[in-house]
């Protein structure tokens, strides 16, 4: 005999119908996190280098979060993810695959031209946007179709800064650079330039500025040649050490200075400006008068305090990040590398003013940001915004 068991009718109670909706509500609601990646120094003599790098790329995403990004009808929720390479190329390619393979970040900011070459030699292959952040003309000049360069390269600055210091205090210079990659690129332009301006190189000796904070024995070594000018750079606190050590051992000449470091934050370290008087650099952000550098300058003492002077590093990053938030909204897909690299130019051509930090115009056909360099001098104990065309008369 068969069984009939009777049919059961199931009711959507009042409540069940709430949850599901409530589900439905989240679901709609729910965000896709997107990393970005970083490497770079965050300990040593650098880590203050590296660490306002990681400030501007924070304070972008912090803002682009709030704004709300919305990628091909997806909310999206970026989060950096930032690793400590201590400088080297080595474990800037280490922290890159990890970023990359663990993290699948589109796009990894490196703020140093060691860990930029490590990079672009799997980076296409690995189908990731290198954020080069270095002046070096190299890193573009690799035809690499995945990486942008965000500073202006640093042989725009060769002939005013040799014009400036030879005029103002003589022809014979002494060399004291770091001895990270991106100093032993702009050493080898320098050279050659100082030479053809009718200058001598009286000495050369580069030191390790991330791992000494004591420079005398090398400072000591080339002020016996007795030179004019002094060419120094890398970060800003070693920079200004080397320069502090100098006077104290009593060098009277003027400073030709890497546009990696700053002169307001090489203030702080040698006591104020006066022991930097005669220099040459690039304009400290908070000096810049126009509108995207401003308001920038302002948004940062407010986010990280009143007494935080915001630097070139923490500003261009800042603006790259908008641009490349802009660019994946664009293009369309937070993923496809090629895809979000296409649309950089225009995300940086449409940047509104205030968020242009840095007077971005565009990137160039080799991957290079298209930006006028701003320059300063320090005279009379102050810093004083100068062009590059009053130089060159």
């Amino acid at each position: 005999m068969k069984t009939v068991f009777p049919r059961r009718r199931f009711v959507l109670l009042p409540f069940s119908v709430a949850l599901l909706g409530a589900f439905a509500s989240a679901s709609t609601l729910a965000q896709e996190t997107v990393k970005i990646g970083y490497t770079g120094p965050l300990s040593g003599g650098a880590a203050l280098y590296g660490k306002n790098v990681v400030n501007g790329i924070e304070m972008a995403i912090k803002e682009i979060n709030a704004t709300g990004l919305e990628v091909a009808g997806k909310k999206i929720k970026l989060e950096l993810v930032a690793l400590d390479d201590k400088y080297s190329p080595a474990e800037a390619a280490i922290n890159a695959r990890r970023l990359v393979q663990q993290y699948q970040t589109p796009a990894v900011f490196v703020p140093h031209s060691g860990g930029i070459y490590a990079m672009q030699a799997f980076n296409e292959q690995e189908k990731f946007i290198v954020m080069a952040y270095s002046s070096t003309p190299k890193i573009t000049e690799s035809g690499n179709k995945l990486t942008i360069r965000i500073p202006p390269t640093f042989n725009s600055y060769l002939d005013p800064f040799t014009r400036y210091e030879m005029k103002k205090f003589g022809k014979k210079v002494g060399m004291l650079p770091g001895d990270h990659e991106y100093a032993k690129n702009w050493s080898q332009l320098f050279v050659p330039a100082w030479e053809k301006a009718g200058g001598t190189i009286v000495s050369n000796n580069p030191m390790s500025y991330n791992r000494s904070a004591d420079f005398y024995s090398g400072v000591s070594r080339v002020l016996a040649e007795k030179p004019d000018v002094l060419f120094i750079g890398g970060p800003s606190e070693p920079t200004a050490l080397v320069a502090k050590q100098a006077r104290e051992l009593g060098f009277k000449g003027g400073f030709l200075i890497m546009d990696q470091a700053k002169l307001d934050e090489m203030a702080k370290v040698t006591g104020g400006l006066g022991p930097l008087e005669g220099s040459i650099g690039v304009l400290p952000v908070s000096y810049d008068e126009r509108l995207g550098p401003k308001t920038f300058s302002a948004a940062y003492r407010k986010m990280f305090g009143a007494d935080r002077d915001p630097t070139t590093e923490s500003s261009y990053n800042y603006a790259l990040t908008h641009a490349l938030a802009a660019a994946m909204k664009l293009a369309g897909t937070t993923s496809d590398a090629s895809a979000i690299r296409a649309k950089l130019n225009e995300a940086i051509v449409k940047l509104p003013k205030e968020l242009n930090a840095g007077d971005f115009r565009g990137v160039d056909a080799t991957g290079g940001t298209i930006v006028d360099p701003v320059i300063a001098t320090v005279e009379g104990g102050k810093i004083k915004p100068v062009s590059l065309s009053s130089l060159m008369k």
